[in-house]
């Protein structure tokens, strides 16, 4: 059984990175020009917030724009996909950096959701550098007992 779990995982494993990989290549062709950056290489982070009738994820995108995301549910997975460009070097070429915090670079984040939501419904927004998902939930109706008429 155990075995069986870990193919299960794997199989789901090698799914999202490859709906990850697809988005990814949805933004090169978005943006023909740009210069490709590492995978992995920004982690923007998130919240996850639930109220009685919705799940919202927040996350920190400050100087993403909003066509540099992109936003996919799939199987109770949302995956958010994309890249925070840094600056032009030529614009700072003679320039001397005192401090480095920020990062830069292509980001996939991915939050597993456990209720019952209708992404069908799903809203995402960019504004004042942060990107708002809001997955409206549904009544959870698996576990209660329904009664089924018998005909004769």
């Amino acid at each position: 059984m155990r075995d069986f779990h870990r193919m299960l995982l794997s199989a789901e494993v090698r799914e999202f990175t490859a709906e990850v990989s697809r988005l990814f290549d949805e933004l090169d062709q978005a943006f023909p020009g740009r210069r490709h950056l590492a995978p992995g290489s920004c982690s923007p982070p998130l919240d996850v917030i639930e109220t009685e009738s919705v799940v919202e994820i927040v996350v920190d995108l400050p100087g993403v724009a909003p066509d540099a995301v992109r936003v996919l549910i799939k199987a109770g997975v949302v995956l958010v996909v994309g890249e925070k460009v840094p600056p032009d070097p030529a614009e700072r070429a003679d320039a001397t950096f005192h401090l480095v915090e920020r990062s830069f670079g292509r980001f996939a984040r991915a939050v597993r959701l456990t209720e019952a939501i209708d992404a069908r419904r799903a809203r995402a927004r960019v504004r004042f550098g942060e990107l708002r998902v809001a997955v409206p939930k549904i009544v959870e109706r698996r576990g209660q007992e329904i009664a089924v008429p018998v005909e004769g």
